[in-house]
């Protein structure tokens, strides 16, 4: 069974993610439980935490399929120790609300040297922040986001990612999602049939099929190669429709969230109803 949905908003509370997840026939999600431009936040209330389990189950969601980000400040390969310690800070604080929520992953992009360490060194620390925010939460993954490349972000190699896990000590614990826009726009085809399956080989090769713990569906607005960063709606980029339609009949992409962040919103009910189409060979 495919699980697919989009990063949808938790405006007014988290308590109505689900509801707006619901509201455009997603059977999953992802979300910020924070605001993801500001360092601190608030800790939930029990109401707020009730009421979002109570929704999560109203709306059908299975919490183990829900997909949460964290903030865009965090920084886990900070290469000065003060802003290090303050992006470890707000991990861990963004890994207890899930828990508190009852949610099983937290989806993030590794981090970025700045310029001012190797990239090496820089994977270093972000593996170290993974094992200490292990060690002081339970039943959360942490989920390695692949990206683009952009500027001096690590992670855009399968190797960097495969590195940063091989250095992590519960490695039941981690995780990866692959960001079609970002691997695309990082120099791996996908666009054919044959690319597509090859990229997959290679990232089963070198990180492991069994890692991968969610996807984020999206076509780029930049070629391939190009290290940038845009997404574009389905089938309006460089990369079309083709992996989308291979992929949805793939039985090793079900039972992981797939999720659009795709720039339209007002289009997520249609990409979710085409993505279903492609599942059931209707397209």
């Amino acid at each position: 069974m495919k699980f697919i949905g989009a990063h949808v908003s938790a405006a007014g509370g988290v308590q109505n993610a689900p509801l707006n997840a619901q509201k455009i026939g997603a059977n999953v999600f992802a979300f910020f439980t924070k605001n993801q431009r500001q360092w601190k936040a608030r800790a939930l209330t029990v109401k707020e935490i009730h009421s979002f389990i109570e929704n999560l189950s109203r709306s059908g969601i299975q919490a183990e399929f829900v997909l949460p980000h964290d903030s865009y400040l965090i920084n886990l390969g900070h290469p000065d120790g003060e802003k290090l310690k303050q992006s470890r800070e707000a991990f861990f604080e963004e890994m207890m609300r899930c828990q508190e929520l009852g949610l099983k992953m937290l989806n993030f992009h590794p981090g970025t040297h700045l310029g001012l360490i190797s990239e090496r060194e820089c994977m270093g620390r972000i593996a170290e922040s993974i094992n200490l925010a292990l060690d002081k939460t339970s039943n959360v993954t942490a989920v390695l986001e692949l990206t683009a490349g952009q500027g001096t972000n690590v992670g855009y190699r399968f190797e960097h990612i495969a590195e940063i896990i091989d250095n992590v000590e519960d490695k039941s614990r981690v995780g990866v999602c692959i960001d079609t826009a970002h691997i695309f726009a990082a120099g791996y085809d996908i666009r054919e049939k044959s690319a597509f399956l090859k990229t997959i080989e290679q990232f089963d090769d070198c990180i492991g099929f069994n890692f991968l713990r969610g996807m984020h569906l999206n076509d780029s607005k930049k070629d391939l190669g190009s290290r940038v960063d845009r997404h574009a709606s389905l089938g309006e980029g460089f990369i079309g429709l083709e992996p989308f339609k291979i992929l949805m009949k793939d039985p090793r992409f079900n039972q992981i969230p797939l999720i659009l962040e795709t720039p339209k919103e007002e289009l997520w009910e249609d990409e979710i109803r085409l993505l279903r189409k492609l599942e059931s060979d209707e397209f």
